[in-house]
């Protein structure tokens, strides 16, 4: 399996204050990839640099086997999909707008590949096609996070960062929202990086779970591994109530419904 992304020896930091020190990982395309830690330990340093939102102080970061410090920004950026907390939607353009703003400006000439798009990307994500000449104030919040999913998913990329997506919707929205992403996820087979602080989030929608503590990778593995072979006292501590929660195998550990909720 090719590799999406690749950290080669990375270390940020502001002043003396090292955020991340020596950081080398590399993720297969397809793959969703939970990012989990306590506040401060990395997490979206390392989303933003994929995207060039946050440049290295050292080291590179390759996207498709790129050197992102050889690409226009702009062209990568397009080409990337990014999904944040919260409502970040232009809010003098009503939905179909929001979503087709990326298209638009990939394809100028061709409206009805970008209307198939929208319509593509909000039945996708759930989305009634009775909302689409709505405003971002006349939207629920799940509403808008669907909007904001299905704009960021609305150029095709073949990769996808979400930075705490779901931090601003209420619990029932939050799961609904989790079970649209692992579909989405499963039908379109693109790379997903995913921050969360829930470790219980991080365990449910990856395929592959990061954590990160102090500015360095702990563990990455698959979610039943990091359940039950922690690989420190940091991971341990982490997933113990979890642990004892679920015995799973391969096949079950997706569909478990977690009882607690764990935040680092």
């Amino acid at each position: 399996m090719s590799v999406a992304v690749e950290f080669r020896n990375i270390k940020k930091a502001y002043g003396e204050n090292v955020v991340i020190e020596d950081l080398n990982l590399k993720i297969e395309q397809g793959e969703f990839v939970s990012i989990v830690g306590s506040s401060g330990c990395g997490k979206t340093t390392t989303l933003k640099m994929v995207n060039g939102l946050i440049e290295p102080t050292s080291g590179s970061v390759f996207v498709n086997n790129e050197d992102i410090k050889s690409k226009n920004l702009i062209e990568l950026r397009r080409g990337i999909g990014y999904a944040i907390q919260g409502s970040v939607l232009f809010p003098h353009l009503n939905v179909e707008q929001n979503i087709s703003y990326v298209p638009n400006l990939l394809n100028k000439k061709d409206k009805t590949k970008t209307r198939d798009a929208v319509a593509k990307w909000m039945q996708i994500v759930g989305l009634d096609e009775e909302i689409m000449h709505r405003y971002s104030n006349e939207l629920s919040g799940g509403q808008q996070q669907r909007v904001g999913i299905a704009r960021a998913l609305a150029a095709s990329p073949s990769l996808l960062l979400m930075d705490e997506p779901f931090g601003a919707v209420d619990e029932i929205t939050r799961e609904q929202l989790q079970k649209e992403m692992k579909r989405i996820h499963k039908e379109t087979k693109i790379t997903i990086l995913f921050v969360t602080h829930d470790i219980n989030e991080a365990l449910k929608l990856g395929t592959k779970v990061l954590v990160m503590h102090q500015g360095k990778i702990e563990q990455y593995d698959t979610p039943k591994n990091i359940l039950n072979h922690p690989a420190s006292d940091y991971v341990n501590q982490l997933v113990y109530r979890q642990r004892h929660m679920c015995h799973l195998s391969d096949d079950q550990l997706g569909d478990c419904e977690y009882s607690a909720v764990s935040k680092v």
